[in-house]
């Protein structure tokens, strides 16, 4: 009889027993229900303080989305090469210190719309470095085997946030004024950067590697993502996904306020009634996951929630308006689902010492999409319609599963990780490896 079958193996500690996952978890709440009630009050801003025309509008959500493209790529590289705590810890004073200085100068009579587009520029390029390092910074807090749980909890605080954010901003704009809202998202940031300093992790600094330019190892994040299968066609179905997020962005406050004639209460109740959505999806996602197997969640969630986009240029007046929400609330459940279904694989899939070049690369690839579906968005909604800008988006969301269905994806049902390659890629793996990093066990999913 074999001894060691009759020892217990010693208990995993539950996700919530990680005491710095827990501050990190704090910090996520803290700052995004600041950002949600950003994401209601700074375009009421533009739109009800400074009379912005659609295009306006469309620039504003173009400027709080063009980091990604500007700084995208360096930001993996920079990243690889230093710890990633202070970076998040930084981030969160730049951006609470940039969205602070609307209030004062709204109150001195002194705000234009070109200090809104510099604070969205500045508090998208924090952002950048943020998203990157903090997506980089979870495997250092948490075992791999908790990273699909660890992701879920993180989309369960950005979309429960979704949920009280918007209805809290509403209610603020409504009885202070939309640049006094504006303070809750600062607070926001300086709690998450207070919650973030407590985190105890041991985080080394990376070792420099010796003769390595920065666009050598910029270089070698984008052949890891583009030499991977799988990674190539998650990046290419988020980036159409994104594009057309973004078209919705741009238009939905002129299309709310100047459409439906919706006061900035009811607005905030809408998003929130929207985000449930969200956060009924990352709560399914997990089970999902294991139900029906996380790769086949990646092209099932857009191609059962994508369609109900159509409800948005169907809404109108009166009851109209739930149309709306009910077609937000569906899409976003799908978008959550497949985020964190593909977010889990990309940390599980890539070599600890590209994971700040990969998450960057692959922000560049998606969210570089977002500053021209704003633009497109405005552009379309100045000449045509807000309505019309949403019938473009509509379709678009009809078109984001089209690079999963043709991928290996569709014969898979669960998702690889870097010591298990895909039987399924393998032909195609042999064509890639050449291209990629020798630090991956193998390009292939």
């Amino acid at each position: 009889m074999n001894e060691k079958s009759d020892t217990p193996s010693p208990p995993r500690p539950r996700l919530l027993g990680h005491r710095d996952f827990r501050l990190l978890l704090a910090g996520a709440a803290a700052a995004q229900t600041g950002s949600q009630v950003t994401l209601v009050a700074l375009p009421l801003v533009a739109v009800l303080v400074l009379d912005a025309d659609p295009f306006q509008v469309g620039l504003l959500t173009a400027a709080e989305t063009a980091a990604f493209l500007l700084v995208g790529l360096p930001a993996g590289a920079w990243l690889d090469r230093m710890r990633k705590l202070p970076v998040l810890i930084r981030a969160d004073v730049v951006r609470c210190v940039a969205v602070g200085s609307i209030p004062p100068a709204a109150a001195l009579g002194a705000l234009t719309m070109a200090q809104l587009y510099a604070v969205a520029l500045v508090t998208g390029v924090a952002t950048v470095f943020f998203d990157v390092a903090h997506q980089s910074f979870l495997p250092t807090v948490l075992p791999r085997e908790h990273l699909v749980g660890g992701n879920g909890a993180l989309e369960t605080v950005r979309s429960s946030a979704q949920i009280a954010g918007p209805g809290l901003g509403g209610g603020l704009v409504q009885l202070l004024g939309a640049p006094l809202a504006i303070v809750a998202d600062a607070c926001g940031y300086l709690a998450s950067a207070l919650l973030l300093t407590r985190i105890r992790a041991e985080e080394p600094q990376p070792e420099p590697v010796a003769g390595k330019s920065l666009r050598a190892e910029v270089g070698e994040g984008v052949r890891f993502v583009l030499g991977h299968p799988l990674l190539r066609v998650i990046a290419a179905a988020t980036a159409v996904s994104n594009l057309f997020a973004a078209v919705l962005m741009a238009v939905q406050t002129v299309f709310w306020v100047r459409v439906l004639d919706l006061p900035p209460g009811a607005i905030g109740v809408l998003l929130s009634a929207s985000a449930v959505g969200g956060l009924a999806g990352a709560l399914c996602a997990g089970p999902l996951a294991r139900g029906v197997g996380q790769a086949r969640l990646i092209w099932l969630a857009p191609v059962v929630t994508g369609p109900f986009a159509v409800l948005w240029p169907l809404a109108d007046g009166g009851l109209g308006v739930v149309l709306f929400g009910v077609g937000s609330a569906v899409v976003l459940f799908g978008a959550v689902a497949y985020n964190v279904a593909q977010v889990s694989f990309r940390q599980s899939v890539c070599p600890p010492d590209l994971l700040g070049r990969m998450n960057a690369t692959m922000r560049f690839l998606v969210w570089g999409t977002l500053p021209l579906g704003a633009l497109a968005g405005g552009a379309v909604a100045d000449a045509a319609g807000p309505r019309t800008a949403l019938w473009l988006c509509a379709a678009g969301f009809l078109l984001v599963p089209v690079p999963l269905l043709l991928s290996p994806l569709l014969r898979m049902r669960d998702l690889p990780t870097a010591d298990a390659p895909a039987p399924e890629a393998a032909a195609e793996a042999s064509e890639t490896r050449a291209q990629t990093p020798d630090t991956a066990v193998s390009p292939t999913p």
